[in-house]
């Protein structure tokens, strides 16, 4: 069966309460068809997972300004007042999480791991409500895994079989959430047909992929 679809056939796909990792850094490397997707079927309480929540206007940002959004687990809001708005009105909630803990706990999800020990934000606001162990005199905080219903990749060119390169600073965080979600939608600028790849420059394996939609 074809994994190619259509930005029709995908929509069907998304619904109210799911929980949804993103590629890009402000932006960078995020899927925008399927962003204007979710924006156009106007899917509600959605749980973001991703780097950051982009600009108001740009990428996973336009959830947020559209009220979308019930909860984001990301690394910075800076760039989008509309969340720290909302954030500090109690009508979204955020979970602000250092950027490598949050790149290890979703690479933690996808590799089936129960967790993880860091120093990063002991004596801090980020440990409140962790578990907090001490090994060899050292403090550290319990990270616990992050996964998804759906992952939305954006790639710069796909194989048929799902077998995805990225291009340059876009690669970010796509090829972690790859691994962990049920179902991995991947935007590709460009679909080639399977044997056209360099086997050396593929980051993600066609088997983690599910649909591939042409950008």
């Amino acid at each position: 069966m074809s994994k190619i679809k259509t930005l029709d056939e995908v929509a069907e796909l998304f619904a109210d309460n799911q929980v949804i990792m993103f590629g890009g850094f402000l932006a960078a490397g995020t899927p925008e068809s399927l962003v204007d997707l979710l924006v156009k079927k106007g899917v509600r309480n959605l749980t973001i997972i991703g780097n950051d929540t982009s600009y108001v206007d740009r990428g996973i940002g336009r959830l947020v300004a559209g009220r979308q959004v019930k909860k984001a687990i990301v690394s910075h809001v800076g760039t989008n007042k509309e969340t720290g708005r909302l954030m500090t009105s109690g009508e979204m909630e955020v979970e602000l999480v250092p950027q490598g803990t949050l790149a290890e706990r979703i690479r933690a999800g996808g590799a089936g791991l129960g967790g993880f020990l860091t120093p990063t934000g002991v004596g801090t606001i980020v440990e409140e409500g962790k578990q907090k162990l001490t090994v060899n005199g050292v403090e550290y905080l319990l990270e616990l895994p992050l996964k998804a219903d759906v992952a939305i990749v954006k790639a710069w060119k796909a194989d048929k079989a799902g077998n995805l390169v990225y291009r340059r600073a876009a690669r970010n965080f796509n090829p972690l959430i790859a691994m962990a979600a049920k179902l991995v939608i991947v935007e590709a600028e460009e679909i080639v047909e399977i044997g056209q790849l360099d086997p050396d420059e593929v980051m993600t394996p066609g088997t983690l992929v599910d649909i591939i939609v042409k950008a």
